[in-house]
């Protein structure tokens, strides 16, 4: 299909062009707003000044296109490839990109406000001056990112990677940056005002003239940062990890401090945790929502195996169904973590018991709902000739709080 034809075609009122072969098709300044184009080949397209609002580009193929200055509001991108495209002052508000590819795609100026772009990919992306407030980036990957003079204020980092990124004299009013790994990461002046950085690792970090007033920073690990000229003002430092390797006493009922603690105290009180993703190309990759290890410290939390009991009925349900049984198993545990104290997040191994091996697919798209790829836990999955009550599948797991 040429450009000229599809244009020809939408004017007549048609909207829907899944898989349209549009390679390097001239739509520039088009209005394609509210077009379906899933799974669309776009390659080299230049759709510069292109109104999409409201478009479908599903996993639409857009590696090098021309979006300079298009208009893709609420639009759905959602596993879109965009590698090395050009999105320079485009309007992402609100726009789904979940899961899209974004390695090396230049999003200079552009504008992302409350996009939601949990778990994609952004490794080496320009977002030099980008609006970004209130988007939701978590467990996004930010390997190589440019930030200069980007607006994050609010905007949802959790469980992402910034170790030794530049961050210096940014504005981080109210991120959301719990569980992230922030080691040796450059904070200096940053302003994090109402920051979350509960369970974060700030090893190493330069927070050295940081604004963090009123930030969470429970049970973080601040192992040796910086902190010359911090503001810590109405800060919440429970339970974390102080530079000089103390655990946080937060002041008594009198107003004085607890003194502090010797090391062999230290060593038998319980710590923060810390969640460190190890990966290495050495061993085979993960083909699935888990990771090849998790460095951890902190309370361990044993769950023992559960089945398919619904304790309103105090009794299996679902027996020839693996898909409902393991919704049901994902939710006892759940209920034992929730108890604990304890999410997802804090999960570091599981292991699947299956009776038939032949399930594995069927369990695992169900356990994928409840994980990140990035940062989900360790994983073992067998398959056993019994299991209780002869259910299909048990479920355990280790967290660490």
């Amino acid at each position: 299909m040429t450009a000229e034809e599809l244009l020809e075609i939408y004017a007549e009122g048609e909207r829907n062009f899944p898989k349209a072969q549009l390679t390097r098709a001239d739509l520039k300044g088009a209005d394609l707003s509210g077009i379906n184009l899933q799974g669309a080949n776009l390659r080299e397209a230049n759709l510069s000044g292109a109104d999409l609002t409201g478009a479908n580009l599903t996993k639409a193929y857009l590696q090098s296109a021309n979006l300079t200055g298009a208009s893709l509001t609420s639009a759905n991108l959602s596993k879109a490839n965009l590698t090395s495209s050009n999105l320079t002052n485009a309007n992402l508000d609100k726009a789904n990109l979940s899961g899209a590819n974004l390695i090396s795609t230049n999003l200079s100026g552009a504008s992302l406000f409350q996009a939601d772009l949990n778990r994609a990919n952004l490794t080496n992306a320009n977002l030099t001056g980008a609006n970004l407030a209130q988007a939701n980036l978590t467990a996004t990957i930010l390997s190589g990112v440019q930030f200069l003079e980007a607006n994050l204020n609010g905007c949802k980092l959790r469980s992402v990677d910034l170790q030794r990124s530049n961050l210096s004299g940014m504005k981080l009013i109210d991120v959301d940056l719990s569980v992230a790994d922030l080691g040796e990461a450059n904070l200096k002046k940053a302003c994090l005002q109402g920051a979350n950085l509960e369970r974060s690792n700030l090893q190493g970090a330069n927070l050295m003239g940081a604004d963090l007033s009123r930030a969470n920073l429970k049970k973080a690990d601040l192992t040796n940062a910086r902190i010359y000229g911090w503001n810590i003002e109405n800060a919440d430092f429970t339970g974390a990890i102080m530079p000089d390797g103390e655990i946080y006493q937060p002041e008594t009922s009198d107003g004085e401090l607890h003194q502090p603690e010797t090391s062999e105290k230290l060593s038998q009180k319980v710590t923060s945790m810390t969640r460190k993703i190890i990966r290495t190309d050495k061993a085979p990759a993960p083909v699935g929502p888990y990771n090849q290890a998790i460095a951890a410290t902190g309370t361990m939390l044993f769950v023992a195996g559960q089945i398919a009991i619904d304790i309103r009925l105090n009794d299996i349900v679902y027996t020839d169904d693996v898909a409902k049984q393991t919704e049901q198993v994902m939710a006892n545990l759940e209920a034992i973590l929730t108890e604990a104290g304890a999410t997802w997040l804090d999960v570091v191994k599981t292991t699947v018991f299956l009776k038939d091996m032949n399930d594995f697919a069927a369990v695992n798209a169900v356990y994928a709902k409840y994980f990140d790829a990035e940062t989900a836990p360790a994983r073992a999955c067998v398959e056993v000739s019994r299991l209780p009550k002869d259910v299909l599948v048990e479920i355990d797991c280790i967290a660490v709080i």
